[in-house]
């Protein structure tokens, strides 16, 4: 056996795994020391942390910062947003504030549905599996009732359950596609649950009254692409109210832009990877599931058959109209969104909203990042503000004081950021 291989890592300390890395994979005190370092001080809050994953060994940090002067539907917000992007920050605050005097963002939510499946193989005819599902249906979701009665008593719950012919695609593909509304909470816990009980129930009574072998229930498992649980945004203002030089050129560009987007898959991917940037920061800081996020958005852009962009711009009468819509499934009761502290304060400085109100300001923040990103690209180009945020990171790597940053950023001014334009000041005030 490989002495790399190990069984019951899971049941080391963490000091134990610790030490069982430096042994066979990093041979360097300095890591240890490392990880050791970013253990939290308390330990009650570091044993928290520790049961959000499997096999901790450390935590890795990433900034938690704020966007202030996002005014959503009439409300002023300050916007928790974790990310490692030094600009992501920056270029949400800047657009907030651009589109303030207009009015900010005007979000809604228009749908909150979710959905999830039972996939199975059924060997027999559809017709004996579509009279058995319509004939038992109404007794098995009634014995699902100790789980779905505390949703129902928030106003969510089982919205539908419908069999769903999928046999043009593989043979003897069926789902049993239930439709949700989970209300406040992300739900896929509630979602998977309700899943597996009914398929159990299917299995035990397809046996009493069918070929066993005829049906075989493969998975249970909510879908992560929701286009029913959707939210639009946009922001609106006169042409000529614009704080741009050449207000009509800038809106003609500004929109071939978004339609290059729209038109150009290469284009299409890096446009929604900004819109993403935005969102996913939030989502992180609400302590919601930015993966599942980014799935269904990016499924969403595809769902015509060809990726496209998620935004778009275009006049109507003597306004420039910048609109997106997009599925956004989140929480703001339950899981990580509760237990993590800093995700229960971004709920507080948001004022802890519902799940809708929620869903509103994620995607204004992804609006108005799409928006940022878009404006610098049509005006001084996305490496001016881009590399200017990224200077800290280029004088850290380089090991510079706090004195020599401060004058490193004083000699360039507004020159553009280069490493080596970098490299070459920071000698020169060290050889001085």
């Amino acid at each position: 056996m490989n002495e790399r291989y190990i069984d019951g890592f899971s049941k080391l300390t963490k000091a134990e795994k610790i030490n069982w890395l430096a042994t066979h994979y990093l041979q360097d005190d300095e890591d240890v020391r490392l990880l050791k370092k970013y253990w939290l001080a308390d330990d009650q809050l570091q044993s928290l942390h520790d049961g959000f994953t499997e096999n901790p060994v450390s935590n890795y940090i990433l900034p938690y910062a704020v966007a202030p002067n996002f005014l959503v539907n009439g409300k002023t917000y300050a916007v928790p947003m974790v990310t490692e992007e030094s600009s992501v920050v920056a270029a949400a605050a800047k657009a907030a504030k651009f589109w303030y005097p207009f009015g900010g963002f005007h979000a809604k939510v228009t749908g909150k549905v979710k959905t999830g499946h039972i996939h199975l193989i059924f060997k027999g005819e559809k017709e004996k599996l579509a009279s058995f599902l319509e004939r038992r249906k109404a007794d098995f979701l009634q014995r699902l009732k100790p789980i779905t009665e505390n949703m129902e008593k928030r106003g969510g719950g089982i919205l539908s359950v419908a069999l769903e012919d999928l046999t043009d695609k593989i043979p003897g593909y069926y789902t049993v596609t239930f439709k949700f509304d989970t209300v406040d909470s992300m739900g896929a816990n509630f979602i998977n649950t309700v899943l597996e009980e009914f398929a159990m129930y299917m299995e035990e009574e397809w046996r009493k009254e069918g070929n066993e072998e005829d049906l075989d229930i493969l998975m249970r498992i909510l879908s992560n692409y929701n286009p029913e649980c959707k939210v639009h945004v946009k922001v609106e203002a006169p042409v000529k109210d614009l704080p741009v030089d050449n207000p009509e050129k800038y809106v003609d560009r500004f929109i071939t832009a978004v339609k290059m987007a729209e038109k150009n898959i290469y284009r299409a991917v890096t446009h929604n990877k900004g819109i993403m940037n935005g969102i996913d920061a939030v989502v992180l800081a609400t302590g919601n599931d930015f993966r599942a996020v980014e799935a269904g958005a990016h499924a969403y852009a595809s769902r015509h058959g060809e990726y496209t962009s998620l935004s778009k711009a275009y006049r109507s009468g003597n306004k420039l109209i910048f609109e997106m819509s997009l599925p956004l499934a989140l929480g703001t009761v339950g899981g990580v969104t509760v237990l993590h502290p800093l995700a229960k304060t971004s709920m507080k400085m948001l004022g802890n909203p519902p799940a809708e109100k929620l869903m509103e300001i994620v995607a204004s923040v992804g609006l108005a990042q799409n928006f940022s990103a878009v404006h610098s690209l049509i005006t001084e180009g996305i490496q001016k503000g881009h590399m200017k945020m990224h200077l800290n990171n280029i004088l850290m790597q380089l090991g510079s004081t706090p004195e020599e940053m401060e004058r490193v950023k004083q000699l360039l001014g507004d020159e553009k950021v280069h490493v080596k334009r970098v490299k070459d000041l920071l000698e020169q005030i060290r050889k001085k």
